[in-house]
């Protein structure tokens, strides 16, 4: 099963630096969005990327322009429904994917896998909402995904082998590296790390430590390049909340139960750099502890 064309849905964060990465390593993408501003976002930022790694000597100008000609674009989610293999990357809520998976179905061709960058959601469950769960599994790339070198593949309890195999190839040809994952809640990353930044926001919550403190802790004292209170920014208030949900609901267990000070700042539209405050404070020359 020999992936040549694939589709990405959603031009956000991940989305972009997905196509990015498939570009480059000679893949035909078709981005999908539905906002026509999100997808003439989404290749400035990819055309911005691709430029700095030109001026690093990352990539030559020709491969740069090489990998943006095999970026296409469109607002209509059907249109990749021929392709080889669709990486839904959109929002965090599982409402959302469902949706798209549905929208997707009477489109697909008979041999197209179909995968989710989810960070969290059950793939047996997602699977189960379309006509070929042995066709589909999940595909987490790590955020900046030009960057960083993980990719968690995610089997959902009826994926098959060939499926996994194919996958696994993407993985490889893009050089990075997979890391086979079993379907229980968060996989393996967010399992252990989510609860790492949540310990964090308590620690905050009852006055151990000041943000400073918590994150210049974990940086000198535990080697780590972020602060966790730093990382939570980067990553989104709010979809560390969802997926801190998704470990309480999922596994039952009360050492899951997301910090009240977390839910209140999701809950202030504070998540972060993506809306200038977080933990920190991003709208000056200089980012500020808001605690």
């Amino acid at each position: 099963m020999e992936i040549r064309t694939i589709g990405v849905v959603g031009a956000g964060q991940m989305g972009n630096g997905i196509a990015h990465v498939l570009a480059q390593a000679g893949y035909e993408v078709l981005l999908n969005d539905i906002s026509q501003e999100s997808l003439d976002q989404a290749m400035a930022t990819i055309t911005q990327n691709l430029d700095r790694q030109v001026s690093k000597g990352k990539t030559s100008g020709s491969d740069r322009d090489a990998a943006l000609a095999r970026i296409s674009t469109t607002l209509t989610l059907t249109d990749l429904g021929p392709l080889d293999l669709i990486i839904e990357a959109a929002t965090e809520r599982e409402t959302v994917k469902t949706a798209i998976f549905e929208d997707l179905l009477p489109h697909l061709g008979k041999d197209t896998i179909l995968t989710s960058n989810t960070s969290s959601i059950s793939i047996t469950r997602l699977a189960s909402r379309t006509d070929r769960p042995e066709r589909f599994m999940g595909f987490h790339f790590m955020n900046p995904v030009p960057v960083m070198q993980l990719v968690e593949l995610i089997r959902g309890i009826a994926t098959d082998e060939p499926t996994y195999k194919a996958c696994l190839s993407v993985v490889e040809r893009l050089g990075k590296q997979a890391a086979p994952a079993e379907d229980f809640p968060a996989f393996i990353v967010n399992r252990i790390l989510m609860p790492m930044i949540n310990e964090a926001v308590y620690t905050l919550y009852e006055g151990v430590g000041s943000v400073k403190s918590i994150d210049t802790s974990l940086k000198l004292g535990a080697n780590h390049p972020m602060g966790p209170l730093e990382l939570a920014d980067f990553i989104g208030l709010d979809t560390c909340l969802a997926i801190m949900n998704v470990l309480h609901d999922g596994l039952a267990d009360t050492k899951y139960r997301p910090c009240p000070l977390l839910t209140k700042y999701v809950e202030a539209g504070w998540l972060g750099q993506k809306t200038g405050r977080g933990f920190y404070d991003y709208r000056g020359e200089v980012p500020v502890p808001t605690r």
